[in-house]
C-alpha cells in the first residue's frame, strides 16, 4: 500500500514539474513576442521618423532675388524742374540745402518787391489819371498810355498837334474833341508828370524784378545740378539682397516659412 501511495506521489511530482515547465515556456514566448513587438513598432517608427525628415530635407525652396539700391541717383531734370518751380527746392532734392535756402530768401524778396511794385505803380496811376481828368479837362475813355505820356509834355493839345504838323507827323495827331486836354499853368503840367513818371518808374522796377526772378531760378537750377552731380558721384556701390525662402511641412505642427538673406555687393 505504501508503495502504491509513492508512486502516485511521484507521478504527481513530475506531472506538476511538467506543467510548471510547460507554463514558464509559454510566459516566455510571450515576453519574446511582446519584446519583437515592441522591437519591431520601434523599428518602424525610426523608419518613419527617417521618411519624415527626408520629406522635409527635401522639400523645395523658393529663392528669390531683390536687387535694391540703399541710396538712388538724383536726377538732374527734376532739379532744374524744382528750381524753377521754386528757386532752392533743386539744392534739397540734391541734399544740400545750405546754398538753397539763399535762393528761395531772394525769391521770397522778390516777390515782395513785385507786389510792391506792382501796387505802388497802379496807385499812381490811378492819381494822375485822375489828376488829368480834373485839372486838364481830359476824356479817360479809350485813351492809350501814350496819350498820357504826350500830356505831360505838351501844355494842351492844339501845342501838340502843332508840333506834330511841323514834324510832318500828321497821321499822330490827336482829334481836338475825344482827345482834348488844357492845363491852366505849367505848374499843373510839371505836377501831373511828376504823379505820371513816378507811376511808370514803379511799373520799370517791376519788370526788372520779374527779370531778377527768372534770373534767380536760372542760377539755383545750375546749383542744383552741379549738386546732384556730386551726389551721384558720392553714391556708394550699389548693395543688392539675396533672399531665400524655404517652405517646410511638419506632420504634426503647421507649416512654416523661412527667409534667409545675404547681403552683397
Amino acid at each position: 500500500m505504501k508503495t502504491i501511495i509513492s508512486l502516485v506521489v511521484l507521478v504527481s511530482s513530475i506531472s506538476l514539474a511538467q506543467a510548471l515547465q510547460s507554463k514558464s515556456l509559454i510566459e516566455l514566448k510571450q515576453l519574446s513576442a511582446v519584446s519583437n513587438q515592441q522591437s519591431e513598432s520601434g523599428i518602424q517608427y525610426h523608419s518613419s521618423l527617417i521618411n519624415q525628415l527626408s520629406t522635409i530635407n527635401h522639400k523645395p525652396s523658393y529663392n528669390i532675388q531683390y536687387q535694391a539700391a540703399e541710396n538712388q541717383k538724383k536726377n538732374p531734370a527734376l532739379a532744374i524742374l524744382y528750381s524753377m518751380l521754386l528757386p532752392g527746392m533743386g539744392e534739397l532734392y540734391a541734399g544740400d540745402y545750405s546754398s538753397g535756402k539763399y535762393f528761395t530768401i531772394a525769391d521770397g524778396a522778390l516777390w515782395g518787391a513785385f507786389a510792391g511794385f506792382e501796387i505802388y505803380g497802379k496807385w499812381k496811376e490811378n492819381d494822375y489819371k485822375s489828376f488829368a481828368e480834373s485839372k486838364a479837362g481830359v476824356n479817360l475813355n479809350g485813351k492809350e498810355a501814350e496819350y498820357f505820356a504826350n500830356i505831360g509834355i505838351y501844355q494842351s493839345i492844339d501845342d501838340y498837334n502843332a508840333a506834330m504838323e511841323l514834324n510832318r507827323d500828321f497821321d499822330k495827331t490827336y482829334n481836338k474833341v475825344s482827345y482834348y486836354w488844357k492845363w491852366n499853368d505849367n505848374d499843373q503840367r510839371k505836377q501831373y508828370r511828376d504823379l505820371w513818371s513816378s507811376s511808370e518808374s514803379a511799373y520799370t522796377n517791376v519788370r526788372f524784378v520779374v527779370g531778377a526772378l527768372i534770373l534767380n531760378r536760372l542760377i539755383s537750377a545750375v546749383n542744383a545740378v552741379r549738386l546732384v552731380s556730386s551726389y551721384n558721384k558720392n553714391l556708394p556701390q550699389e548693395i543688392s539682397w539675396n533672399v531665400s525662402v524655404g517652405l517646410i511641412n511638419h506632420p504634426t505642427l503647421p507649416a512654416s516659412i523661412t527667409f534667409n538673406f545675404v547681403k552683397s555687393l
